[in-house]
């Protein structure tokens, strides 16, 4: 129910978010580095530490509805904060450019406005969490610091909206785990998350 509910509100409030005027938020990262085109390996190393925990999902599926219900929460906050905080995006901005999202919406134009916070960033570090201990945990940190650093060196965001993102993700899986229903044994009373 919250995912069609999702479906309706995202494009409402992106349609919202492309219209309005926005501030400039204090920045004292993005004036000393030159703005790059990363898009390549930033979706590479995104889509590569999605396929990574998607396999890790298939051997614990117990998590799956957390997984899901996490994702959920985040895609909510963040389009609470989108609606809420208005930013204008830096002056330098490299447009970012998604294979999928080209792939799918072709000729639309692409939404620079949907700044606080950095979506990619709390999605990478969602990641971490959904990873399990281990190995896949140790690199999907160092993927989640990676896309982060790239989206700063793209110039996509404002360095808050990339630093905000975190806190975020793990509000967002804390609530998930007193939340999401129970399966599998891996529900809200259940150890070792």
């Amino acid at each position: 129910m919250a995912s069609i509910a999702l479906a309706f509100l995202v494009p409402a409030v992106f349609a919202a978010v492309r219209q309005r005027p926005g501030a400039v938020p204090w920045e004292p990262v993005l004036p000393h580095l030159p703005a790059l085109q990363l898009s390549v390996p930033i979706f590479t190393v995104q889509y590569a530490t999605i396929a990574l925990v998607a396999v890790r999902l298939v051997r614990r599926p117990g998590l799956l509805p957390r997984a899901v219900h996490a994702v959920a929460l985040l895609v909510t906050l963040r389009m609470v904060t989108i609606g809420m905080v208005a930013l204008d995006p830096p002056p330098d901005l490299v447009t970012l450019q998604d294979p999928i999202n080209q792939l799918l919406y072709g000729g639309i134009e692409p939404l620079t406005r949907d700044l606080f916070f950095s979506g990619h960033t709390a999605l990478m570090v969602l990641l971490v969490f959904l990873a399990g201990p281990g190995a896949a945990r140790r690199l999907a940190a160092a993927a989640a610091v990676a896309v982060a650093v790239m989206l700063v060196l793209q110039h996509v965001h404002w360095t808050i909206d990339v630093l905000a993102a975190p806190a975020f993700a793990a509000l967002a899986w804390w609530v998930s785990g007193r939340t999401a229903p129970a399966v599998s044994g891996v529900g809200p009373a259940s150890p070792g998350r």
